[in-house]
């Protein structure tokens, strides 16, 4: 039977014999268009997920990561949230695991796709376990006072994690891309925003902007691209912060870079990205992490979605490698590219 529940898993959180057309809506920020089937659409075409032969002797290879030790998982610090708290004017960026960052700028704080559980699965018994601890408590967070979502995958909307920041707080609010507004409501958090690309929302002196990334969405057998997924930009007076969410690499990120100009720091993904040819579509290796931050004119990148949950091919400690090492071949200031500690906090 736990064969046959991890088999369902795998098929939801890998879109098995799934995939969407997309259409090419132009070069502009604009909004996300909707198919007929009422399918969110992708700005550049079809996302290949690789042949029969690719998927399947993965989804069984998933299996074989209940016997990995995590020994090359990310390194982790303990971090009390002391100075988290007392925090009130310095721009900081905590790595809480995966793609969940605590970000502060101009006296606001908030978090980039929330997970606290061990498991990022509909099934709590069956899924990529966790290698790495948050690197904060729950309950040591300072004062929320947004939460941004990327897209529905159980590895960025964990709805524990949100039901209980909801619960710390119901003036925090939860800001995600349109179609999952439904998923929360319904597990009861209801301070929520939805978006499409190219809206914007100004909060307490910054703006929060809902942006384009190329990726898929899915939490049943029956509901792949119903929701939007999407990146992030929270610009203020003197910051300007980047979450790419989870994407491959697509011409969307010049386009954002010339809209919205340089960024600060830039959050990119650069694990998740083998076998490539199952993966290349909706996950950027390290190489393309590196390039994306280049054409968004960021001024320092930091890297993410690696090393806390076994969900691809690569070794747990290849994606760090190979970022830096990309950078280097590109004559990046090694200083400006990151590659923190989970529960590491550093200025921007």
């Amino acid at each position: 039977m736990p064969i046959l529940i991890g088999l369902w898993l795998f098929f939801v959180l890998s879109g098995f014999g799934l995939s969407a057309k997309a259409e090419n809506v132009g070069h502009d920020i604009t909004a996300a268009r909707v198919n007929d089937k009422g399918e969110y659409l992708n700005t550049a075409g079809e996302l290949s997920k690789g042949g029969v032969g690719t998927r399947l002797p993965f989804m069984l290879r998933r299996f074989g990561t209940y016997f990995r030790d995590g020994s090359d998982a990310p390194p982790r610090v303990v971090n009390d949230g002391q100075w988290l708290r007392d925090n009130s004017s310095e721009a900081s960026v905590t790595w809480v695991g995966h793609a969940t960052f605590l970000v502060q700028m101009h006296g606001i704080t908030f978090l980039t796709d929330p997970i606290w559980s061990d498991v990022p699965s509909p099934v709590s018994v069956v899924g990529p376990r966790r290698f790495v601890r948050p690197g904060i408590l729950i309950e040591d967070l300072p004062r929320i006072d947004f939460v941004l979502i990327s897209h529905n995958h159980y590895d960025h909307l964990d709805l524990p994690t949100l039901q209980t920041l909801a619960q710390r707080n119901a003036e925090t609010l939860f800001i995600v891309p349109e179609g999952n507004g439904v998923t929360l409501f319904r597990a009861g958090v209801e301070n929520l925003r939805e978006f499409n690309w190219g809206d914007e929302l100004e909060f307490g002196g910054l703006t929060i902007h809902c942006l384009p990334s190329q990726h898929w969405s899915k939490r049943s057998l029956t509901d792949t691209n119903k929701a939007l997924w999407a990146s992030w930009a929270v610009t203020g007076p003197n910051k300007r912060f980047y979450h790419a969410g989870d994407t491959g690499y697509f011409p969307g990120f010049k386009n954002i870079g010339a809209h919205l100009g340089t960024f600060d720091l830039a959050a990119m993904p650069i694990g998740a990205y083998a076998p490539r040819d199952m993966m290349q579509a909706s996950h950027m290796n390290p190489e393309e992490a590196v390039q994306a931050a280049m054409d968004l004119g960021a001024k320092n990148m930091v890297g993410m979605h690696f090393g806390t949950f076994d969900l691809s091919d690569e070794p747990l400690d290849e994606p760090p490698q190979r970022f830096r090492r990309a950078a280097a071949q590109q004559g990046l200031n090694e200083e400006s590219v990151w590659v923190m500690k989970v529960g590491e906090t550093r200025l921007f």
